[in-house]
C-alpha cells in the first residue's frame, strides 16, 4: 500500500475515533440550542411561561459549562413616591419661565412618529431554520454512531469511546 493510502486510512481512523468521543457532546449541544433558540429554557418579562427545571439546568450547562443556575431576585414593583411637604410646597409654587437651553428643547418639533420608529425584526423565520440546523446536527450525529458500528470491526473500542464521551463530561459537570 502506498504511503497516501496509509495516510488516508490512518486519517480516517481518527476521525471516526474522534467523532465517536465526541458526538454525546454534539448531541447535546444539538438539543439544548435547539430549546434555547426559542427561549424554553428561561422565563420572559410579562409571561407566565415556566420553562422545567431540566431545561433550566441543561440550558445553564450549555451556555455557562455549570448545572448551578444563579437565584435572580425578583424586582419589587415601583412604588409612587410619596410627596413631603417641601415637595408639596414647591410644586404649588410657579415656575419662572424658562429661557436658553431648555426653552430651545421644548420649542424643537418632535419627530413623527413613523418616520423615526425602526421596522421589528421578524426573527420567526431564523429562529426556524437554527432549529432544522439543530435536527440536522442531531440526525446527522446518530446516523454516524450507526454507521462506526456497522462498518467496523472493533465495537468494543466504539462502545468503549461513546460512554467516555458521554461519562467524561458528566463527571466534569458534577466536580
Amino acid at each position: 500500500m502506498s504511503s497516501s493510502h496509509t495516510l488516508l486510512k490512518y486519517m480516517r481512523l481518527i476521525h471516526l475515533y474522534i467523532g465517536v468521543f465526541i458526538s454525546p457532546a454534539l448531541l447535546f449541544f444539538a438539543f439544548t440550542g435547539a430549546l434555547q433558540t426559542f427561549s424554553l429554557h428561561e422565563t420572559s418579562r410579562g409571561s407566565n411561561y415556566k420553562p422545567p427545571a431540566w431545561a433550566v439546568t441543561l440550558g445553564q450547562i450549555h451556555k455557562k459549562q455549570t448545572p448551578v443556575v444563579p437565584v435572580r431576585k425578583a424586582t419589587p414593583p415601583e412604588k409612587p413616591a410619596e410627596k413631603t411637604g417641601a415637595d408639596k410646597a414647591a410644586q404649588e409654587k410657579p415656575q419662572p419661565p424658562t429661557t436658553g437651553p431648555q426653552q430651545a428643547q421644548s420649542a424643537a418639533p418632535k419627530p413623527s412618529s413613523d418616520s423615526a420608529v425602526p421596522k421589528p425584526h421578524n426573527a420567526l423565520p431564523l429562529k426556524y431554520f437554527f432549529l432544522l440546523v439543530s435536527i440536522g446536527l442531531f440526525v446527522s450525529t446518530l446516523s454516524g454512531i450507526y454507521m462506526s458500528y456497522k462498518y467496523i470491526r472493533n465495537r468494543k473500542l466504539i462502545t468503549a469511546l461513546l460512554v467516555a464521551g458521554t461519562v467524561l463530561p458528566v463527571l466534569l459537570t458534577i466536580n
